[in-house]
């Protein structure tokens, strides 16, 4: 079994797709993802339909990790004001992806399995040698000890070695040379699929990085 972690997917179901045909993954591989499925790009129902359907296959192949912006769709369900909040946040090229509402609430052409697989999303995963988290961390807690804030929203700015000495991995932080930053102790796989860049797939243990783009191009590179 070999273990890869794909940065920030954000809507962009052609680079997903592409991605994973680029680095086949195969079923029994375990797949981390970091968060931010849903906002800004064009086709979030894609990206959510692929996750469960990998999820449903094989529940050990997947571990789906939180986002800020997954964390603000789930809480636009129950609160006008966090809806409001998620609509100016790109929550609206979400909806849009969406078929129409007939009932006069907006969400609610989001289907039930979408909702369950953003409820189920982890905050963070560790491995012994790695952690993956969607923000950042205080680097003087253990994971279990982290504020969600923290997690879902800190950016990843010169963060300084875990304590638990493990390699972090993490995105949300948007590289927009569509580079990976690799610090060494950390690492951010956020290369702005949604926007100009790239989305990512990092082989922790190797170091070697595959990405593809919307319109489908790709490129590898060996090592961090």
């Amino acid at each position: 079994m070999r273990i890869f972690a794909i940065g920030d997917i954000h809507g962009c179901s052609s680079a997903l797709r592409a991605l994973v045909k680029l680095v086949g993954i195969g079923e029994e591989d375990l797949l981390i993802t970091l968060g931010d499925y849903v906002d800004k790009g064009p086709d979030t129902p894609g990206v959510l339909d692929w996750l469960c359907a990998r999820q449903r296959h094989n529940p050990e192949s997947l571990i789906a990790l939180r986002g800020n912006h997954d964390q603000m769709m789930l809480d636009a369900r129950h609160n006008h004001a966090a809806f409001k909040d998620w609509w100016y946040s790109n929550g609206d090229k979400t909806l849009d992806a969406y078929p129409p509402s007939r009932d006069g609430d907006p969400l609610s052409s989001v289907p039930q399995r979408h909702w369950d697989f953003l409820e189920d999303t982890r905050l963070y995963y560790d491995t012994p040698t790695h952690f993956y988290v969607h923000g950042n961390v205080n680097h003087e807690l253990p994971l279990s000890k982290q504020s969600t804030d923290s997690l879902l929203w800190d950016k990843f700015y010169d963060p300084d070695p875990h304590v638990s000495g493990k390699t972090m991995v993490a995105g949300h932080t948007s590289q927009k040379s569509g580079e990976v930053l690799d610090l060494g102790h950390a690492v951010c796989i956020d290369t702005w699929a949604c926007g100009q860049g790239w989305l990512t797939c990092l082989e922790p243990e190797t170091g070697r990085i595959w990405q593809a783009n919307q319109t489908g191009k790709t490129r590898i590179t060996e090592r961090v």
